[in-house]
């Protein structure tokens, strides 16, 4: 045999192997093929081309493990049971660029499922090379690196936490501020899974300097990067008023509020929580928020889009009200009464009338004249109706309940309260003959003072 024919052996089986991986990463692509392949005991075949001679057989190997990893928690946890992430981890430091691409796709494929998954990826020592990958020259590795990271962060805070020890959060800001917009995407989305979980892990991306960077990225065109900036603020601003202080003073308004009218759903979502997230903690936060016109932004958002969009939008008008009477009125002026009591009418999410019934409470709660404005929208019917429907969940009646009583007892309006009088069960009638008393008892004992007469004190 001639050394070409022997030559011509080895040549036949590295393009087997090459067929091989190429195949079963593009069949890995189609849901219904994954069974047959895992029965087939493909994860066994793939080990050893990981570390095969050739670079491109070793690519297609992580490729291909990476769509099956990205299945199902069961594949995923074939790749941790049969020993394939440290060789991924070995060679994320020494290979090419093109299979550092690779193997961070498996690291985020198996991270993704659960915590239990993320953390054999943390206990193999990923997370230091994932680290070093942030500063590749390759931009492509670095936003495959913390596509990985990402999905370690967002389980839990012991995992966000060991992200951070790995010291990835500096890198990360500094990857927000790179030419490629899917690089700041991602990275701004990983800077809010961080900041999520504690007080203390969003302390950390602030001391980084992110939300300087953050904020001026609210300008930004791209409709993606914009949503999970503003999540990330929203992330930073949940915890404390400190924090929410700090994201405030990076000047977000009165720019964010241009996000509230954009035509993507998402970001007026997002926008509309980030509002939320500041006005909850302090009077002074939400009356920074009125006088930069947040609320009328909110409101005219919640007119212009439906159900779970809606959400935070209703809220955040709820924590205004629910923080002084002048807050209160400052809703009630904006025309938020009318537009919340449409919430709680038209949407079919209990969840959603809840959240209405409840900020309709928080403004109606303060005086006779919040009441009435609340009342004259005749919401105090359609409130009393969810209360009393077996259909409405538990949430969304405790809610109506309260609502109803928050405005019964500040409401003089007599009009309003008529119906309640043949309609509304003892324990909200009991309200309803209250304020009648507040209201014509003392008129009573003028009339009858006025005609000299004398009232009976005996029942």
């Amino acid at each position: 045999m001639s050394q070409r024919q022997v030559l011509q052996v080895f040549e036949q089986y590295q393009k087997a192997r090459s067929q091989f991986v190429q195949m079963v990463a593009e069949l890995a692509t189609r849901p219904q093929n994954i069974e047959t392949l895992q029965n087939a005991g493909v994860m066994s075949l793939l080990r050893p081309l990981l570390l095969d001679v050739v670079p491109t057989i070793q690519q297609t190997a992580a490729l291909a493990l990476g769509r099956l990893a990205n299945y199902n928690d069961d594949l995923a946890e074939a790749v941790v049971k049969g020993d394939i992430l440290p060789q991924l981890v070995y060679s994320l430091a020494e290979q090419n660029r093109f299979y550092k691409k690779a193997a961070a796709f498996v690291l985020r494929a198996v991270g993704k499922h659960s915590p239990q998954l993320a953390q054999a990826i943390v206990d193999c020592g990923a997370l230091d090379t994932l680290v070093i990958c942030l500063e590749d020259f390759d931009p492509g590795v670095k936003e495959a690196a913390v596509w990985a990271l990402g999905y370690i962060a967002r389980h839990n805070a012991e995992l966000s936490q060991a992200v951070v020890d790995a010291g990835a959060v500096p890198l990360l800001v500094l990857c927000i501020q790179e030419p490629e917009i899917a690089l700041k995407r991602i990275a701004a989305s990983v800077l809010s899974d961080i900041s999520k979980h504690s007080p203390e892990l969003a302390q950390t991306v602030v001391d980084a300097g992110a939300i300087a960077y953050l904020a001026q990225m609210i300008l930004n065109p791209d409709s993606k990067l914009k949503r999970q900036v503003l999540s990330a603020l929203s992330q930073v601003a949940k915890h404390s008023v400190d924090l929410a202080e700090m994201v405030v003073e990076a000047e977000i308004f009165p720019v964010v509020l241009t996000c509230l009218k954009d035509k993507d759903e998402y970001m007026k979502k997002n926008a509309s929580t980030l509002i939320r997230e500041i006005a909850k903690h302090t009077p002074e936060l939400s009356q920074l928020i009125v006088n930069a016109g947040g609320v009328a932004a909110v409101i005219d958002c919640i007119g212009s889009c439906k159900g779970n969009i809606r959400l935070p939008g209703i809220m955040m008008l709820g924590y205004v009200a629910a923080h002084s009477e002048n807050l209160a009125m400052a809703v009630i002026i904006s025309k938020g009464v009318p537009q919340l009591s449409v919430c709680l009418s038209e949407e079919p999410e209990d969840h959603i009338k809840a959240a209405a019934a409840w900020a309709l409470g928080q403004i109606g709660r303060h005086t006779p004249e919040h009441a009435r404005a609340v009342a004259v929208t005749n919401t105090l019917p359609v409130l009393l109706s969810l209360y009393m429907s077996a259909e409405s969940s538990e949430d969304l009646q405790i809610k109506s309940k309260k609502a109803i009583k928050n405005i019964l007892q500040k409401c003089t309006y007599l009009p309003a309260l008529e119906p309640f009088l043949y309609d509304a069960p003892p324990n909200i009638l009991k309200h309803v003959v209250g304020q009648f008393s507040k209201v014509l008892f003392p008129w009573i004992f003028r009339y009858a003072s006025a005609e000299g007469g004398q009232l009976s004190t005996t029942y």
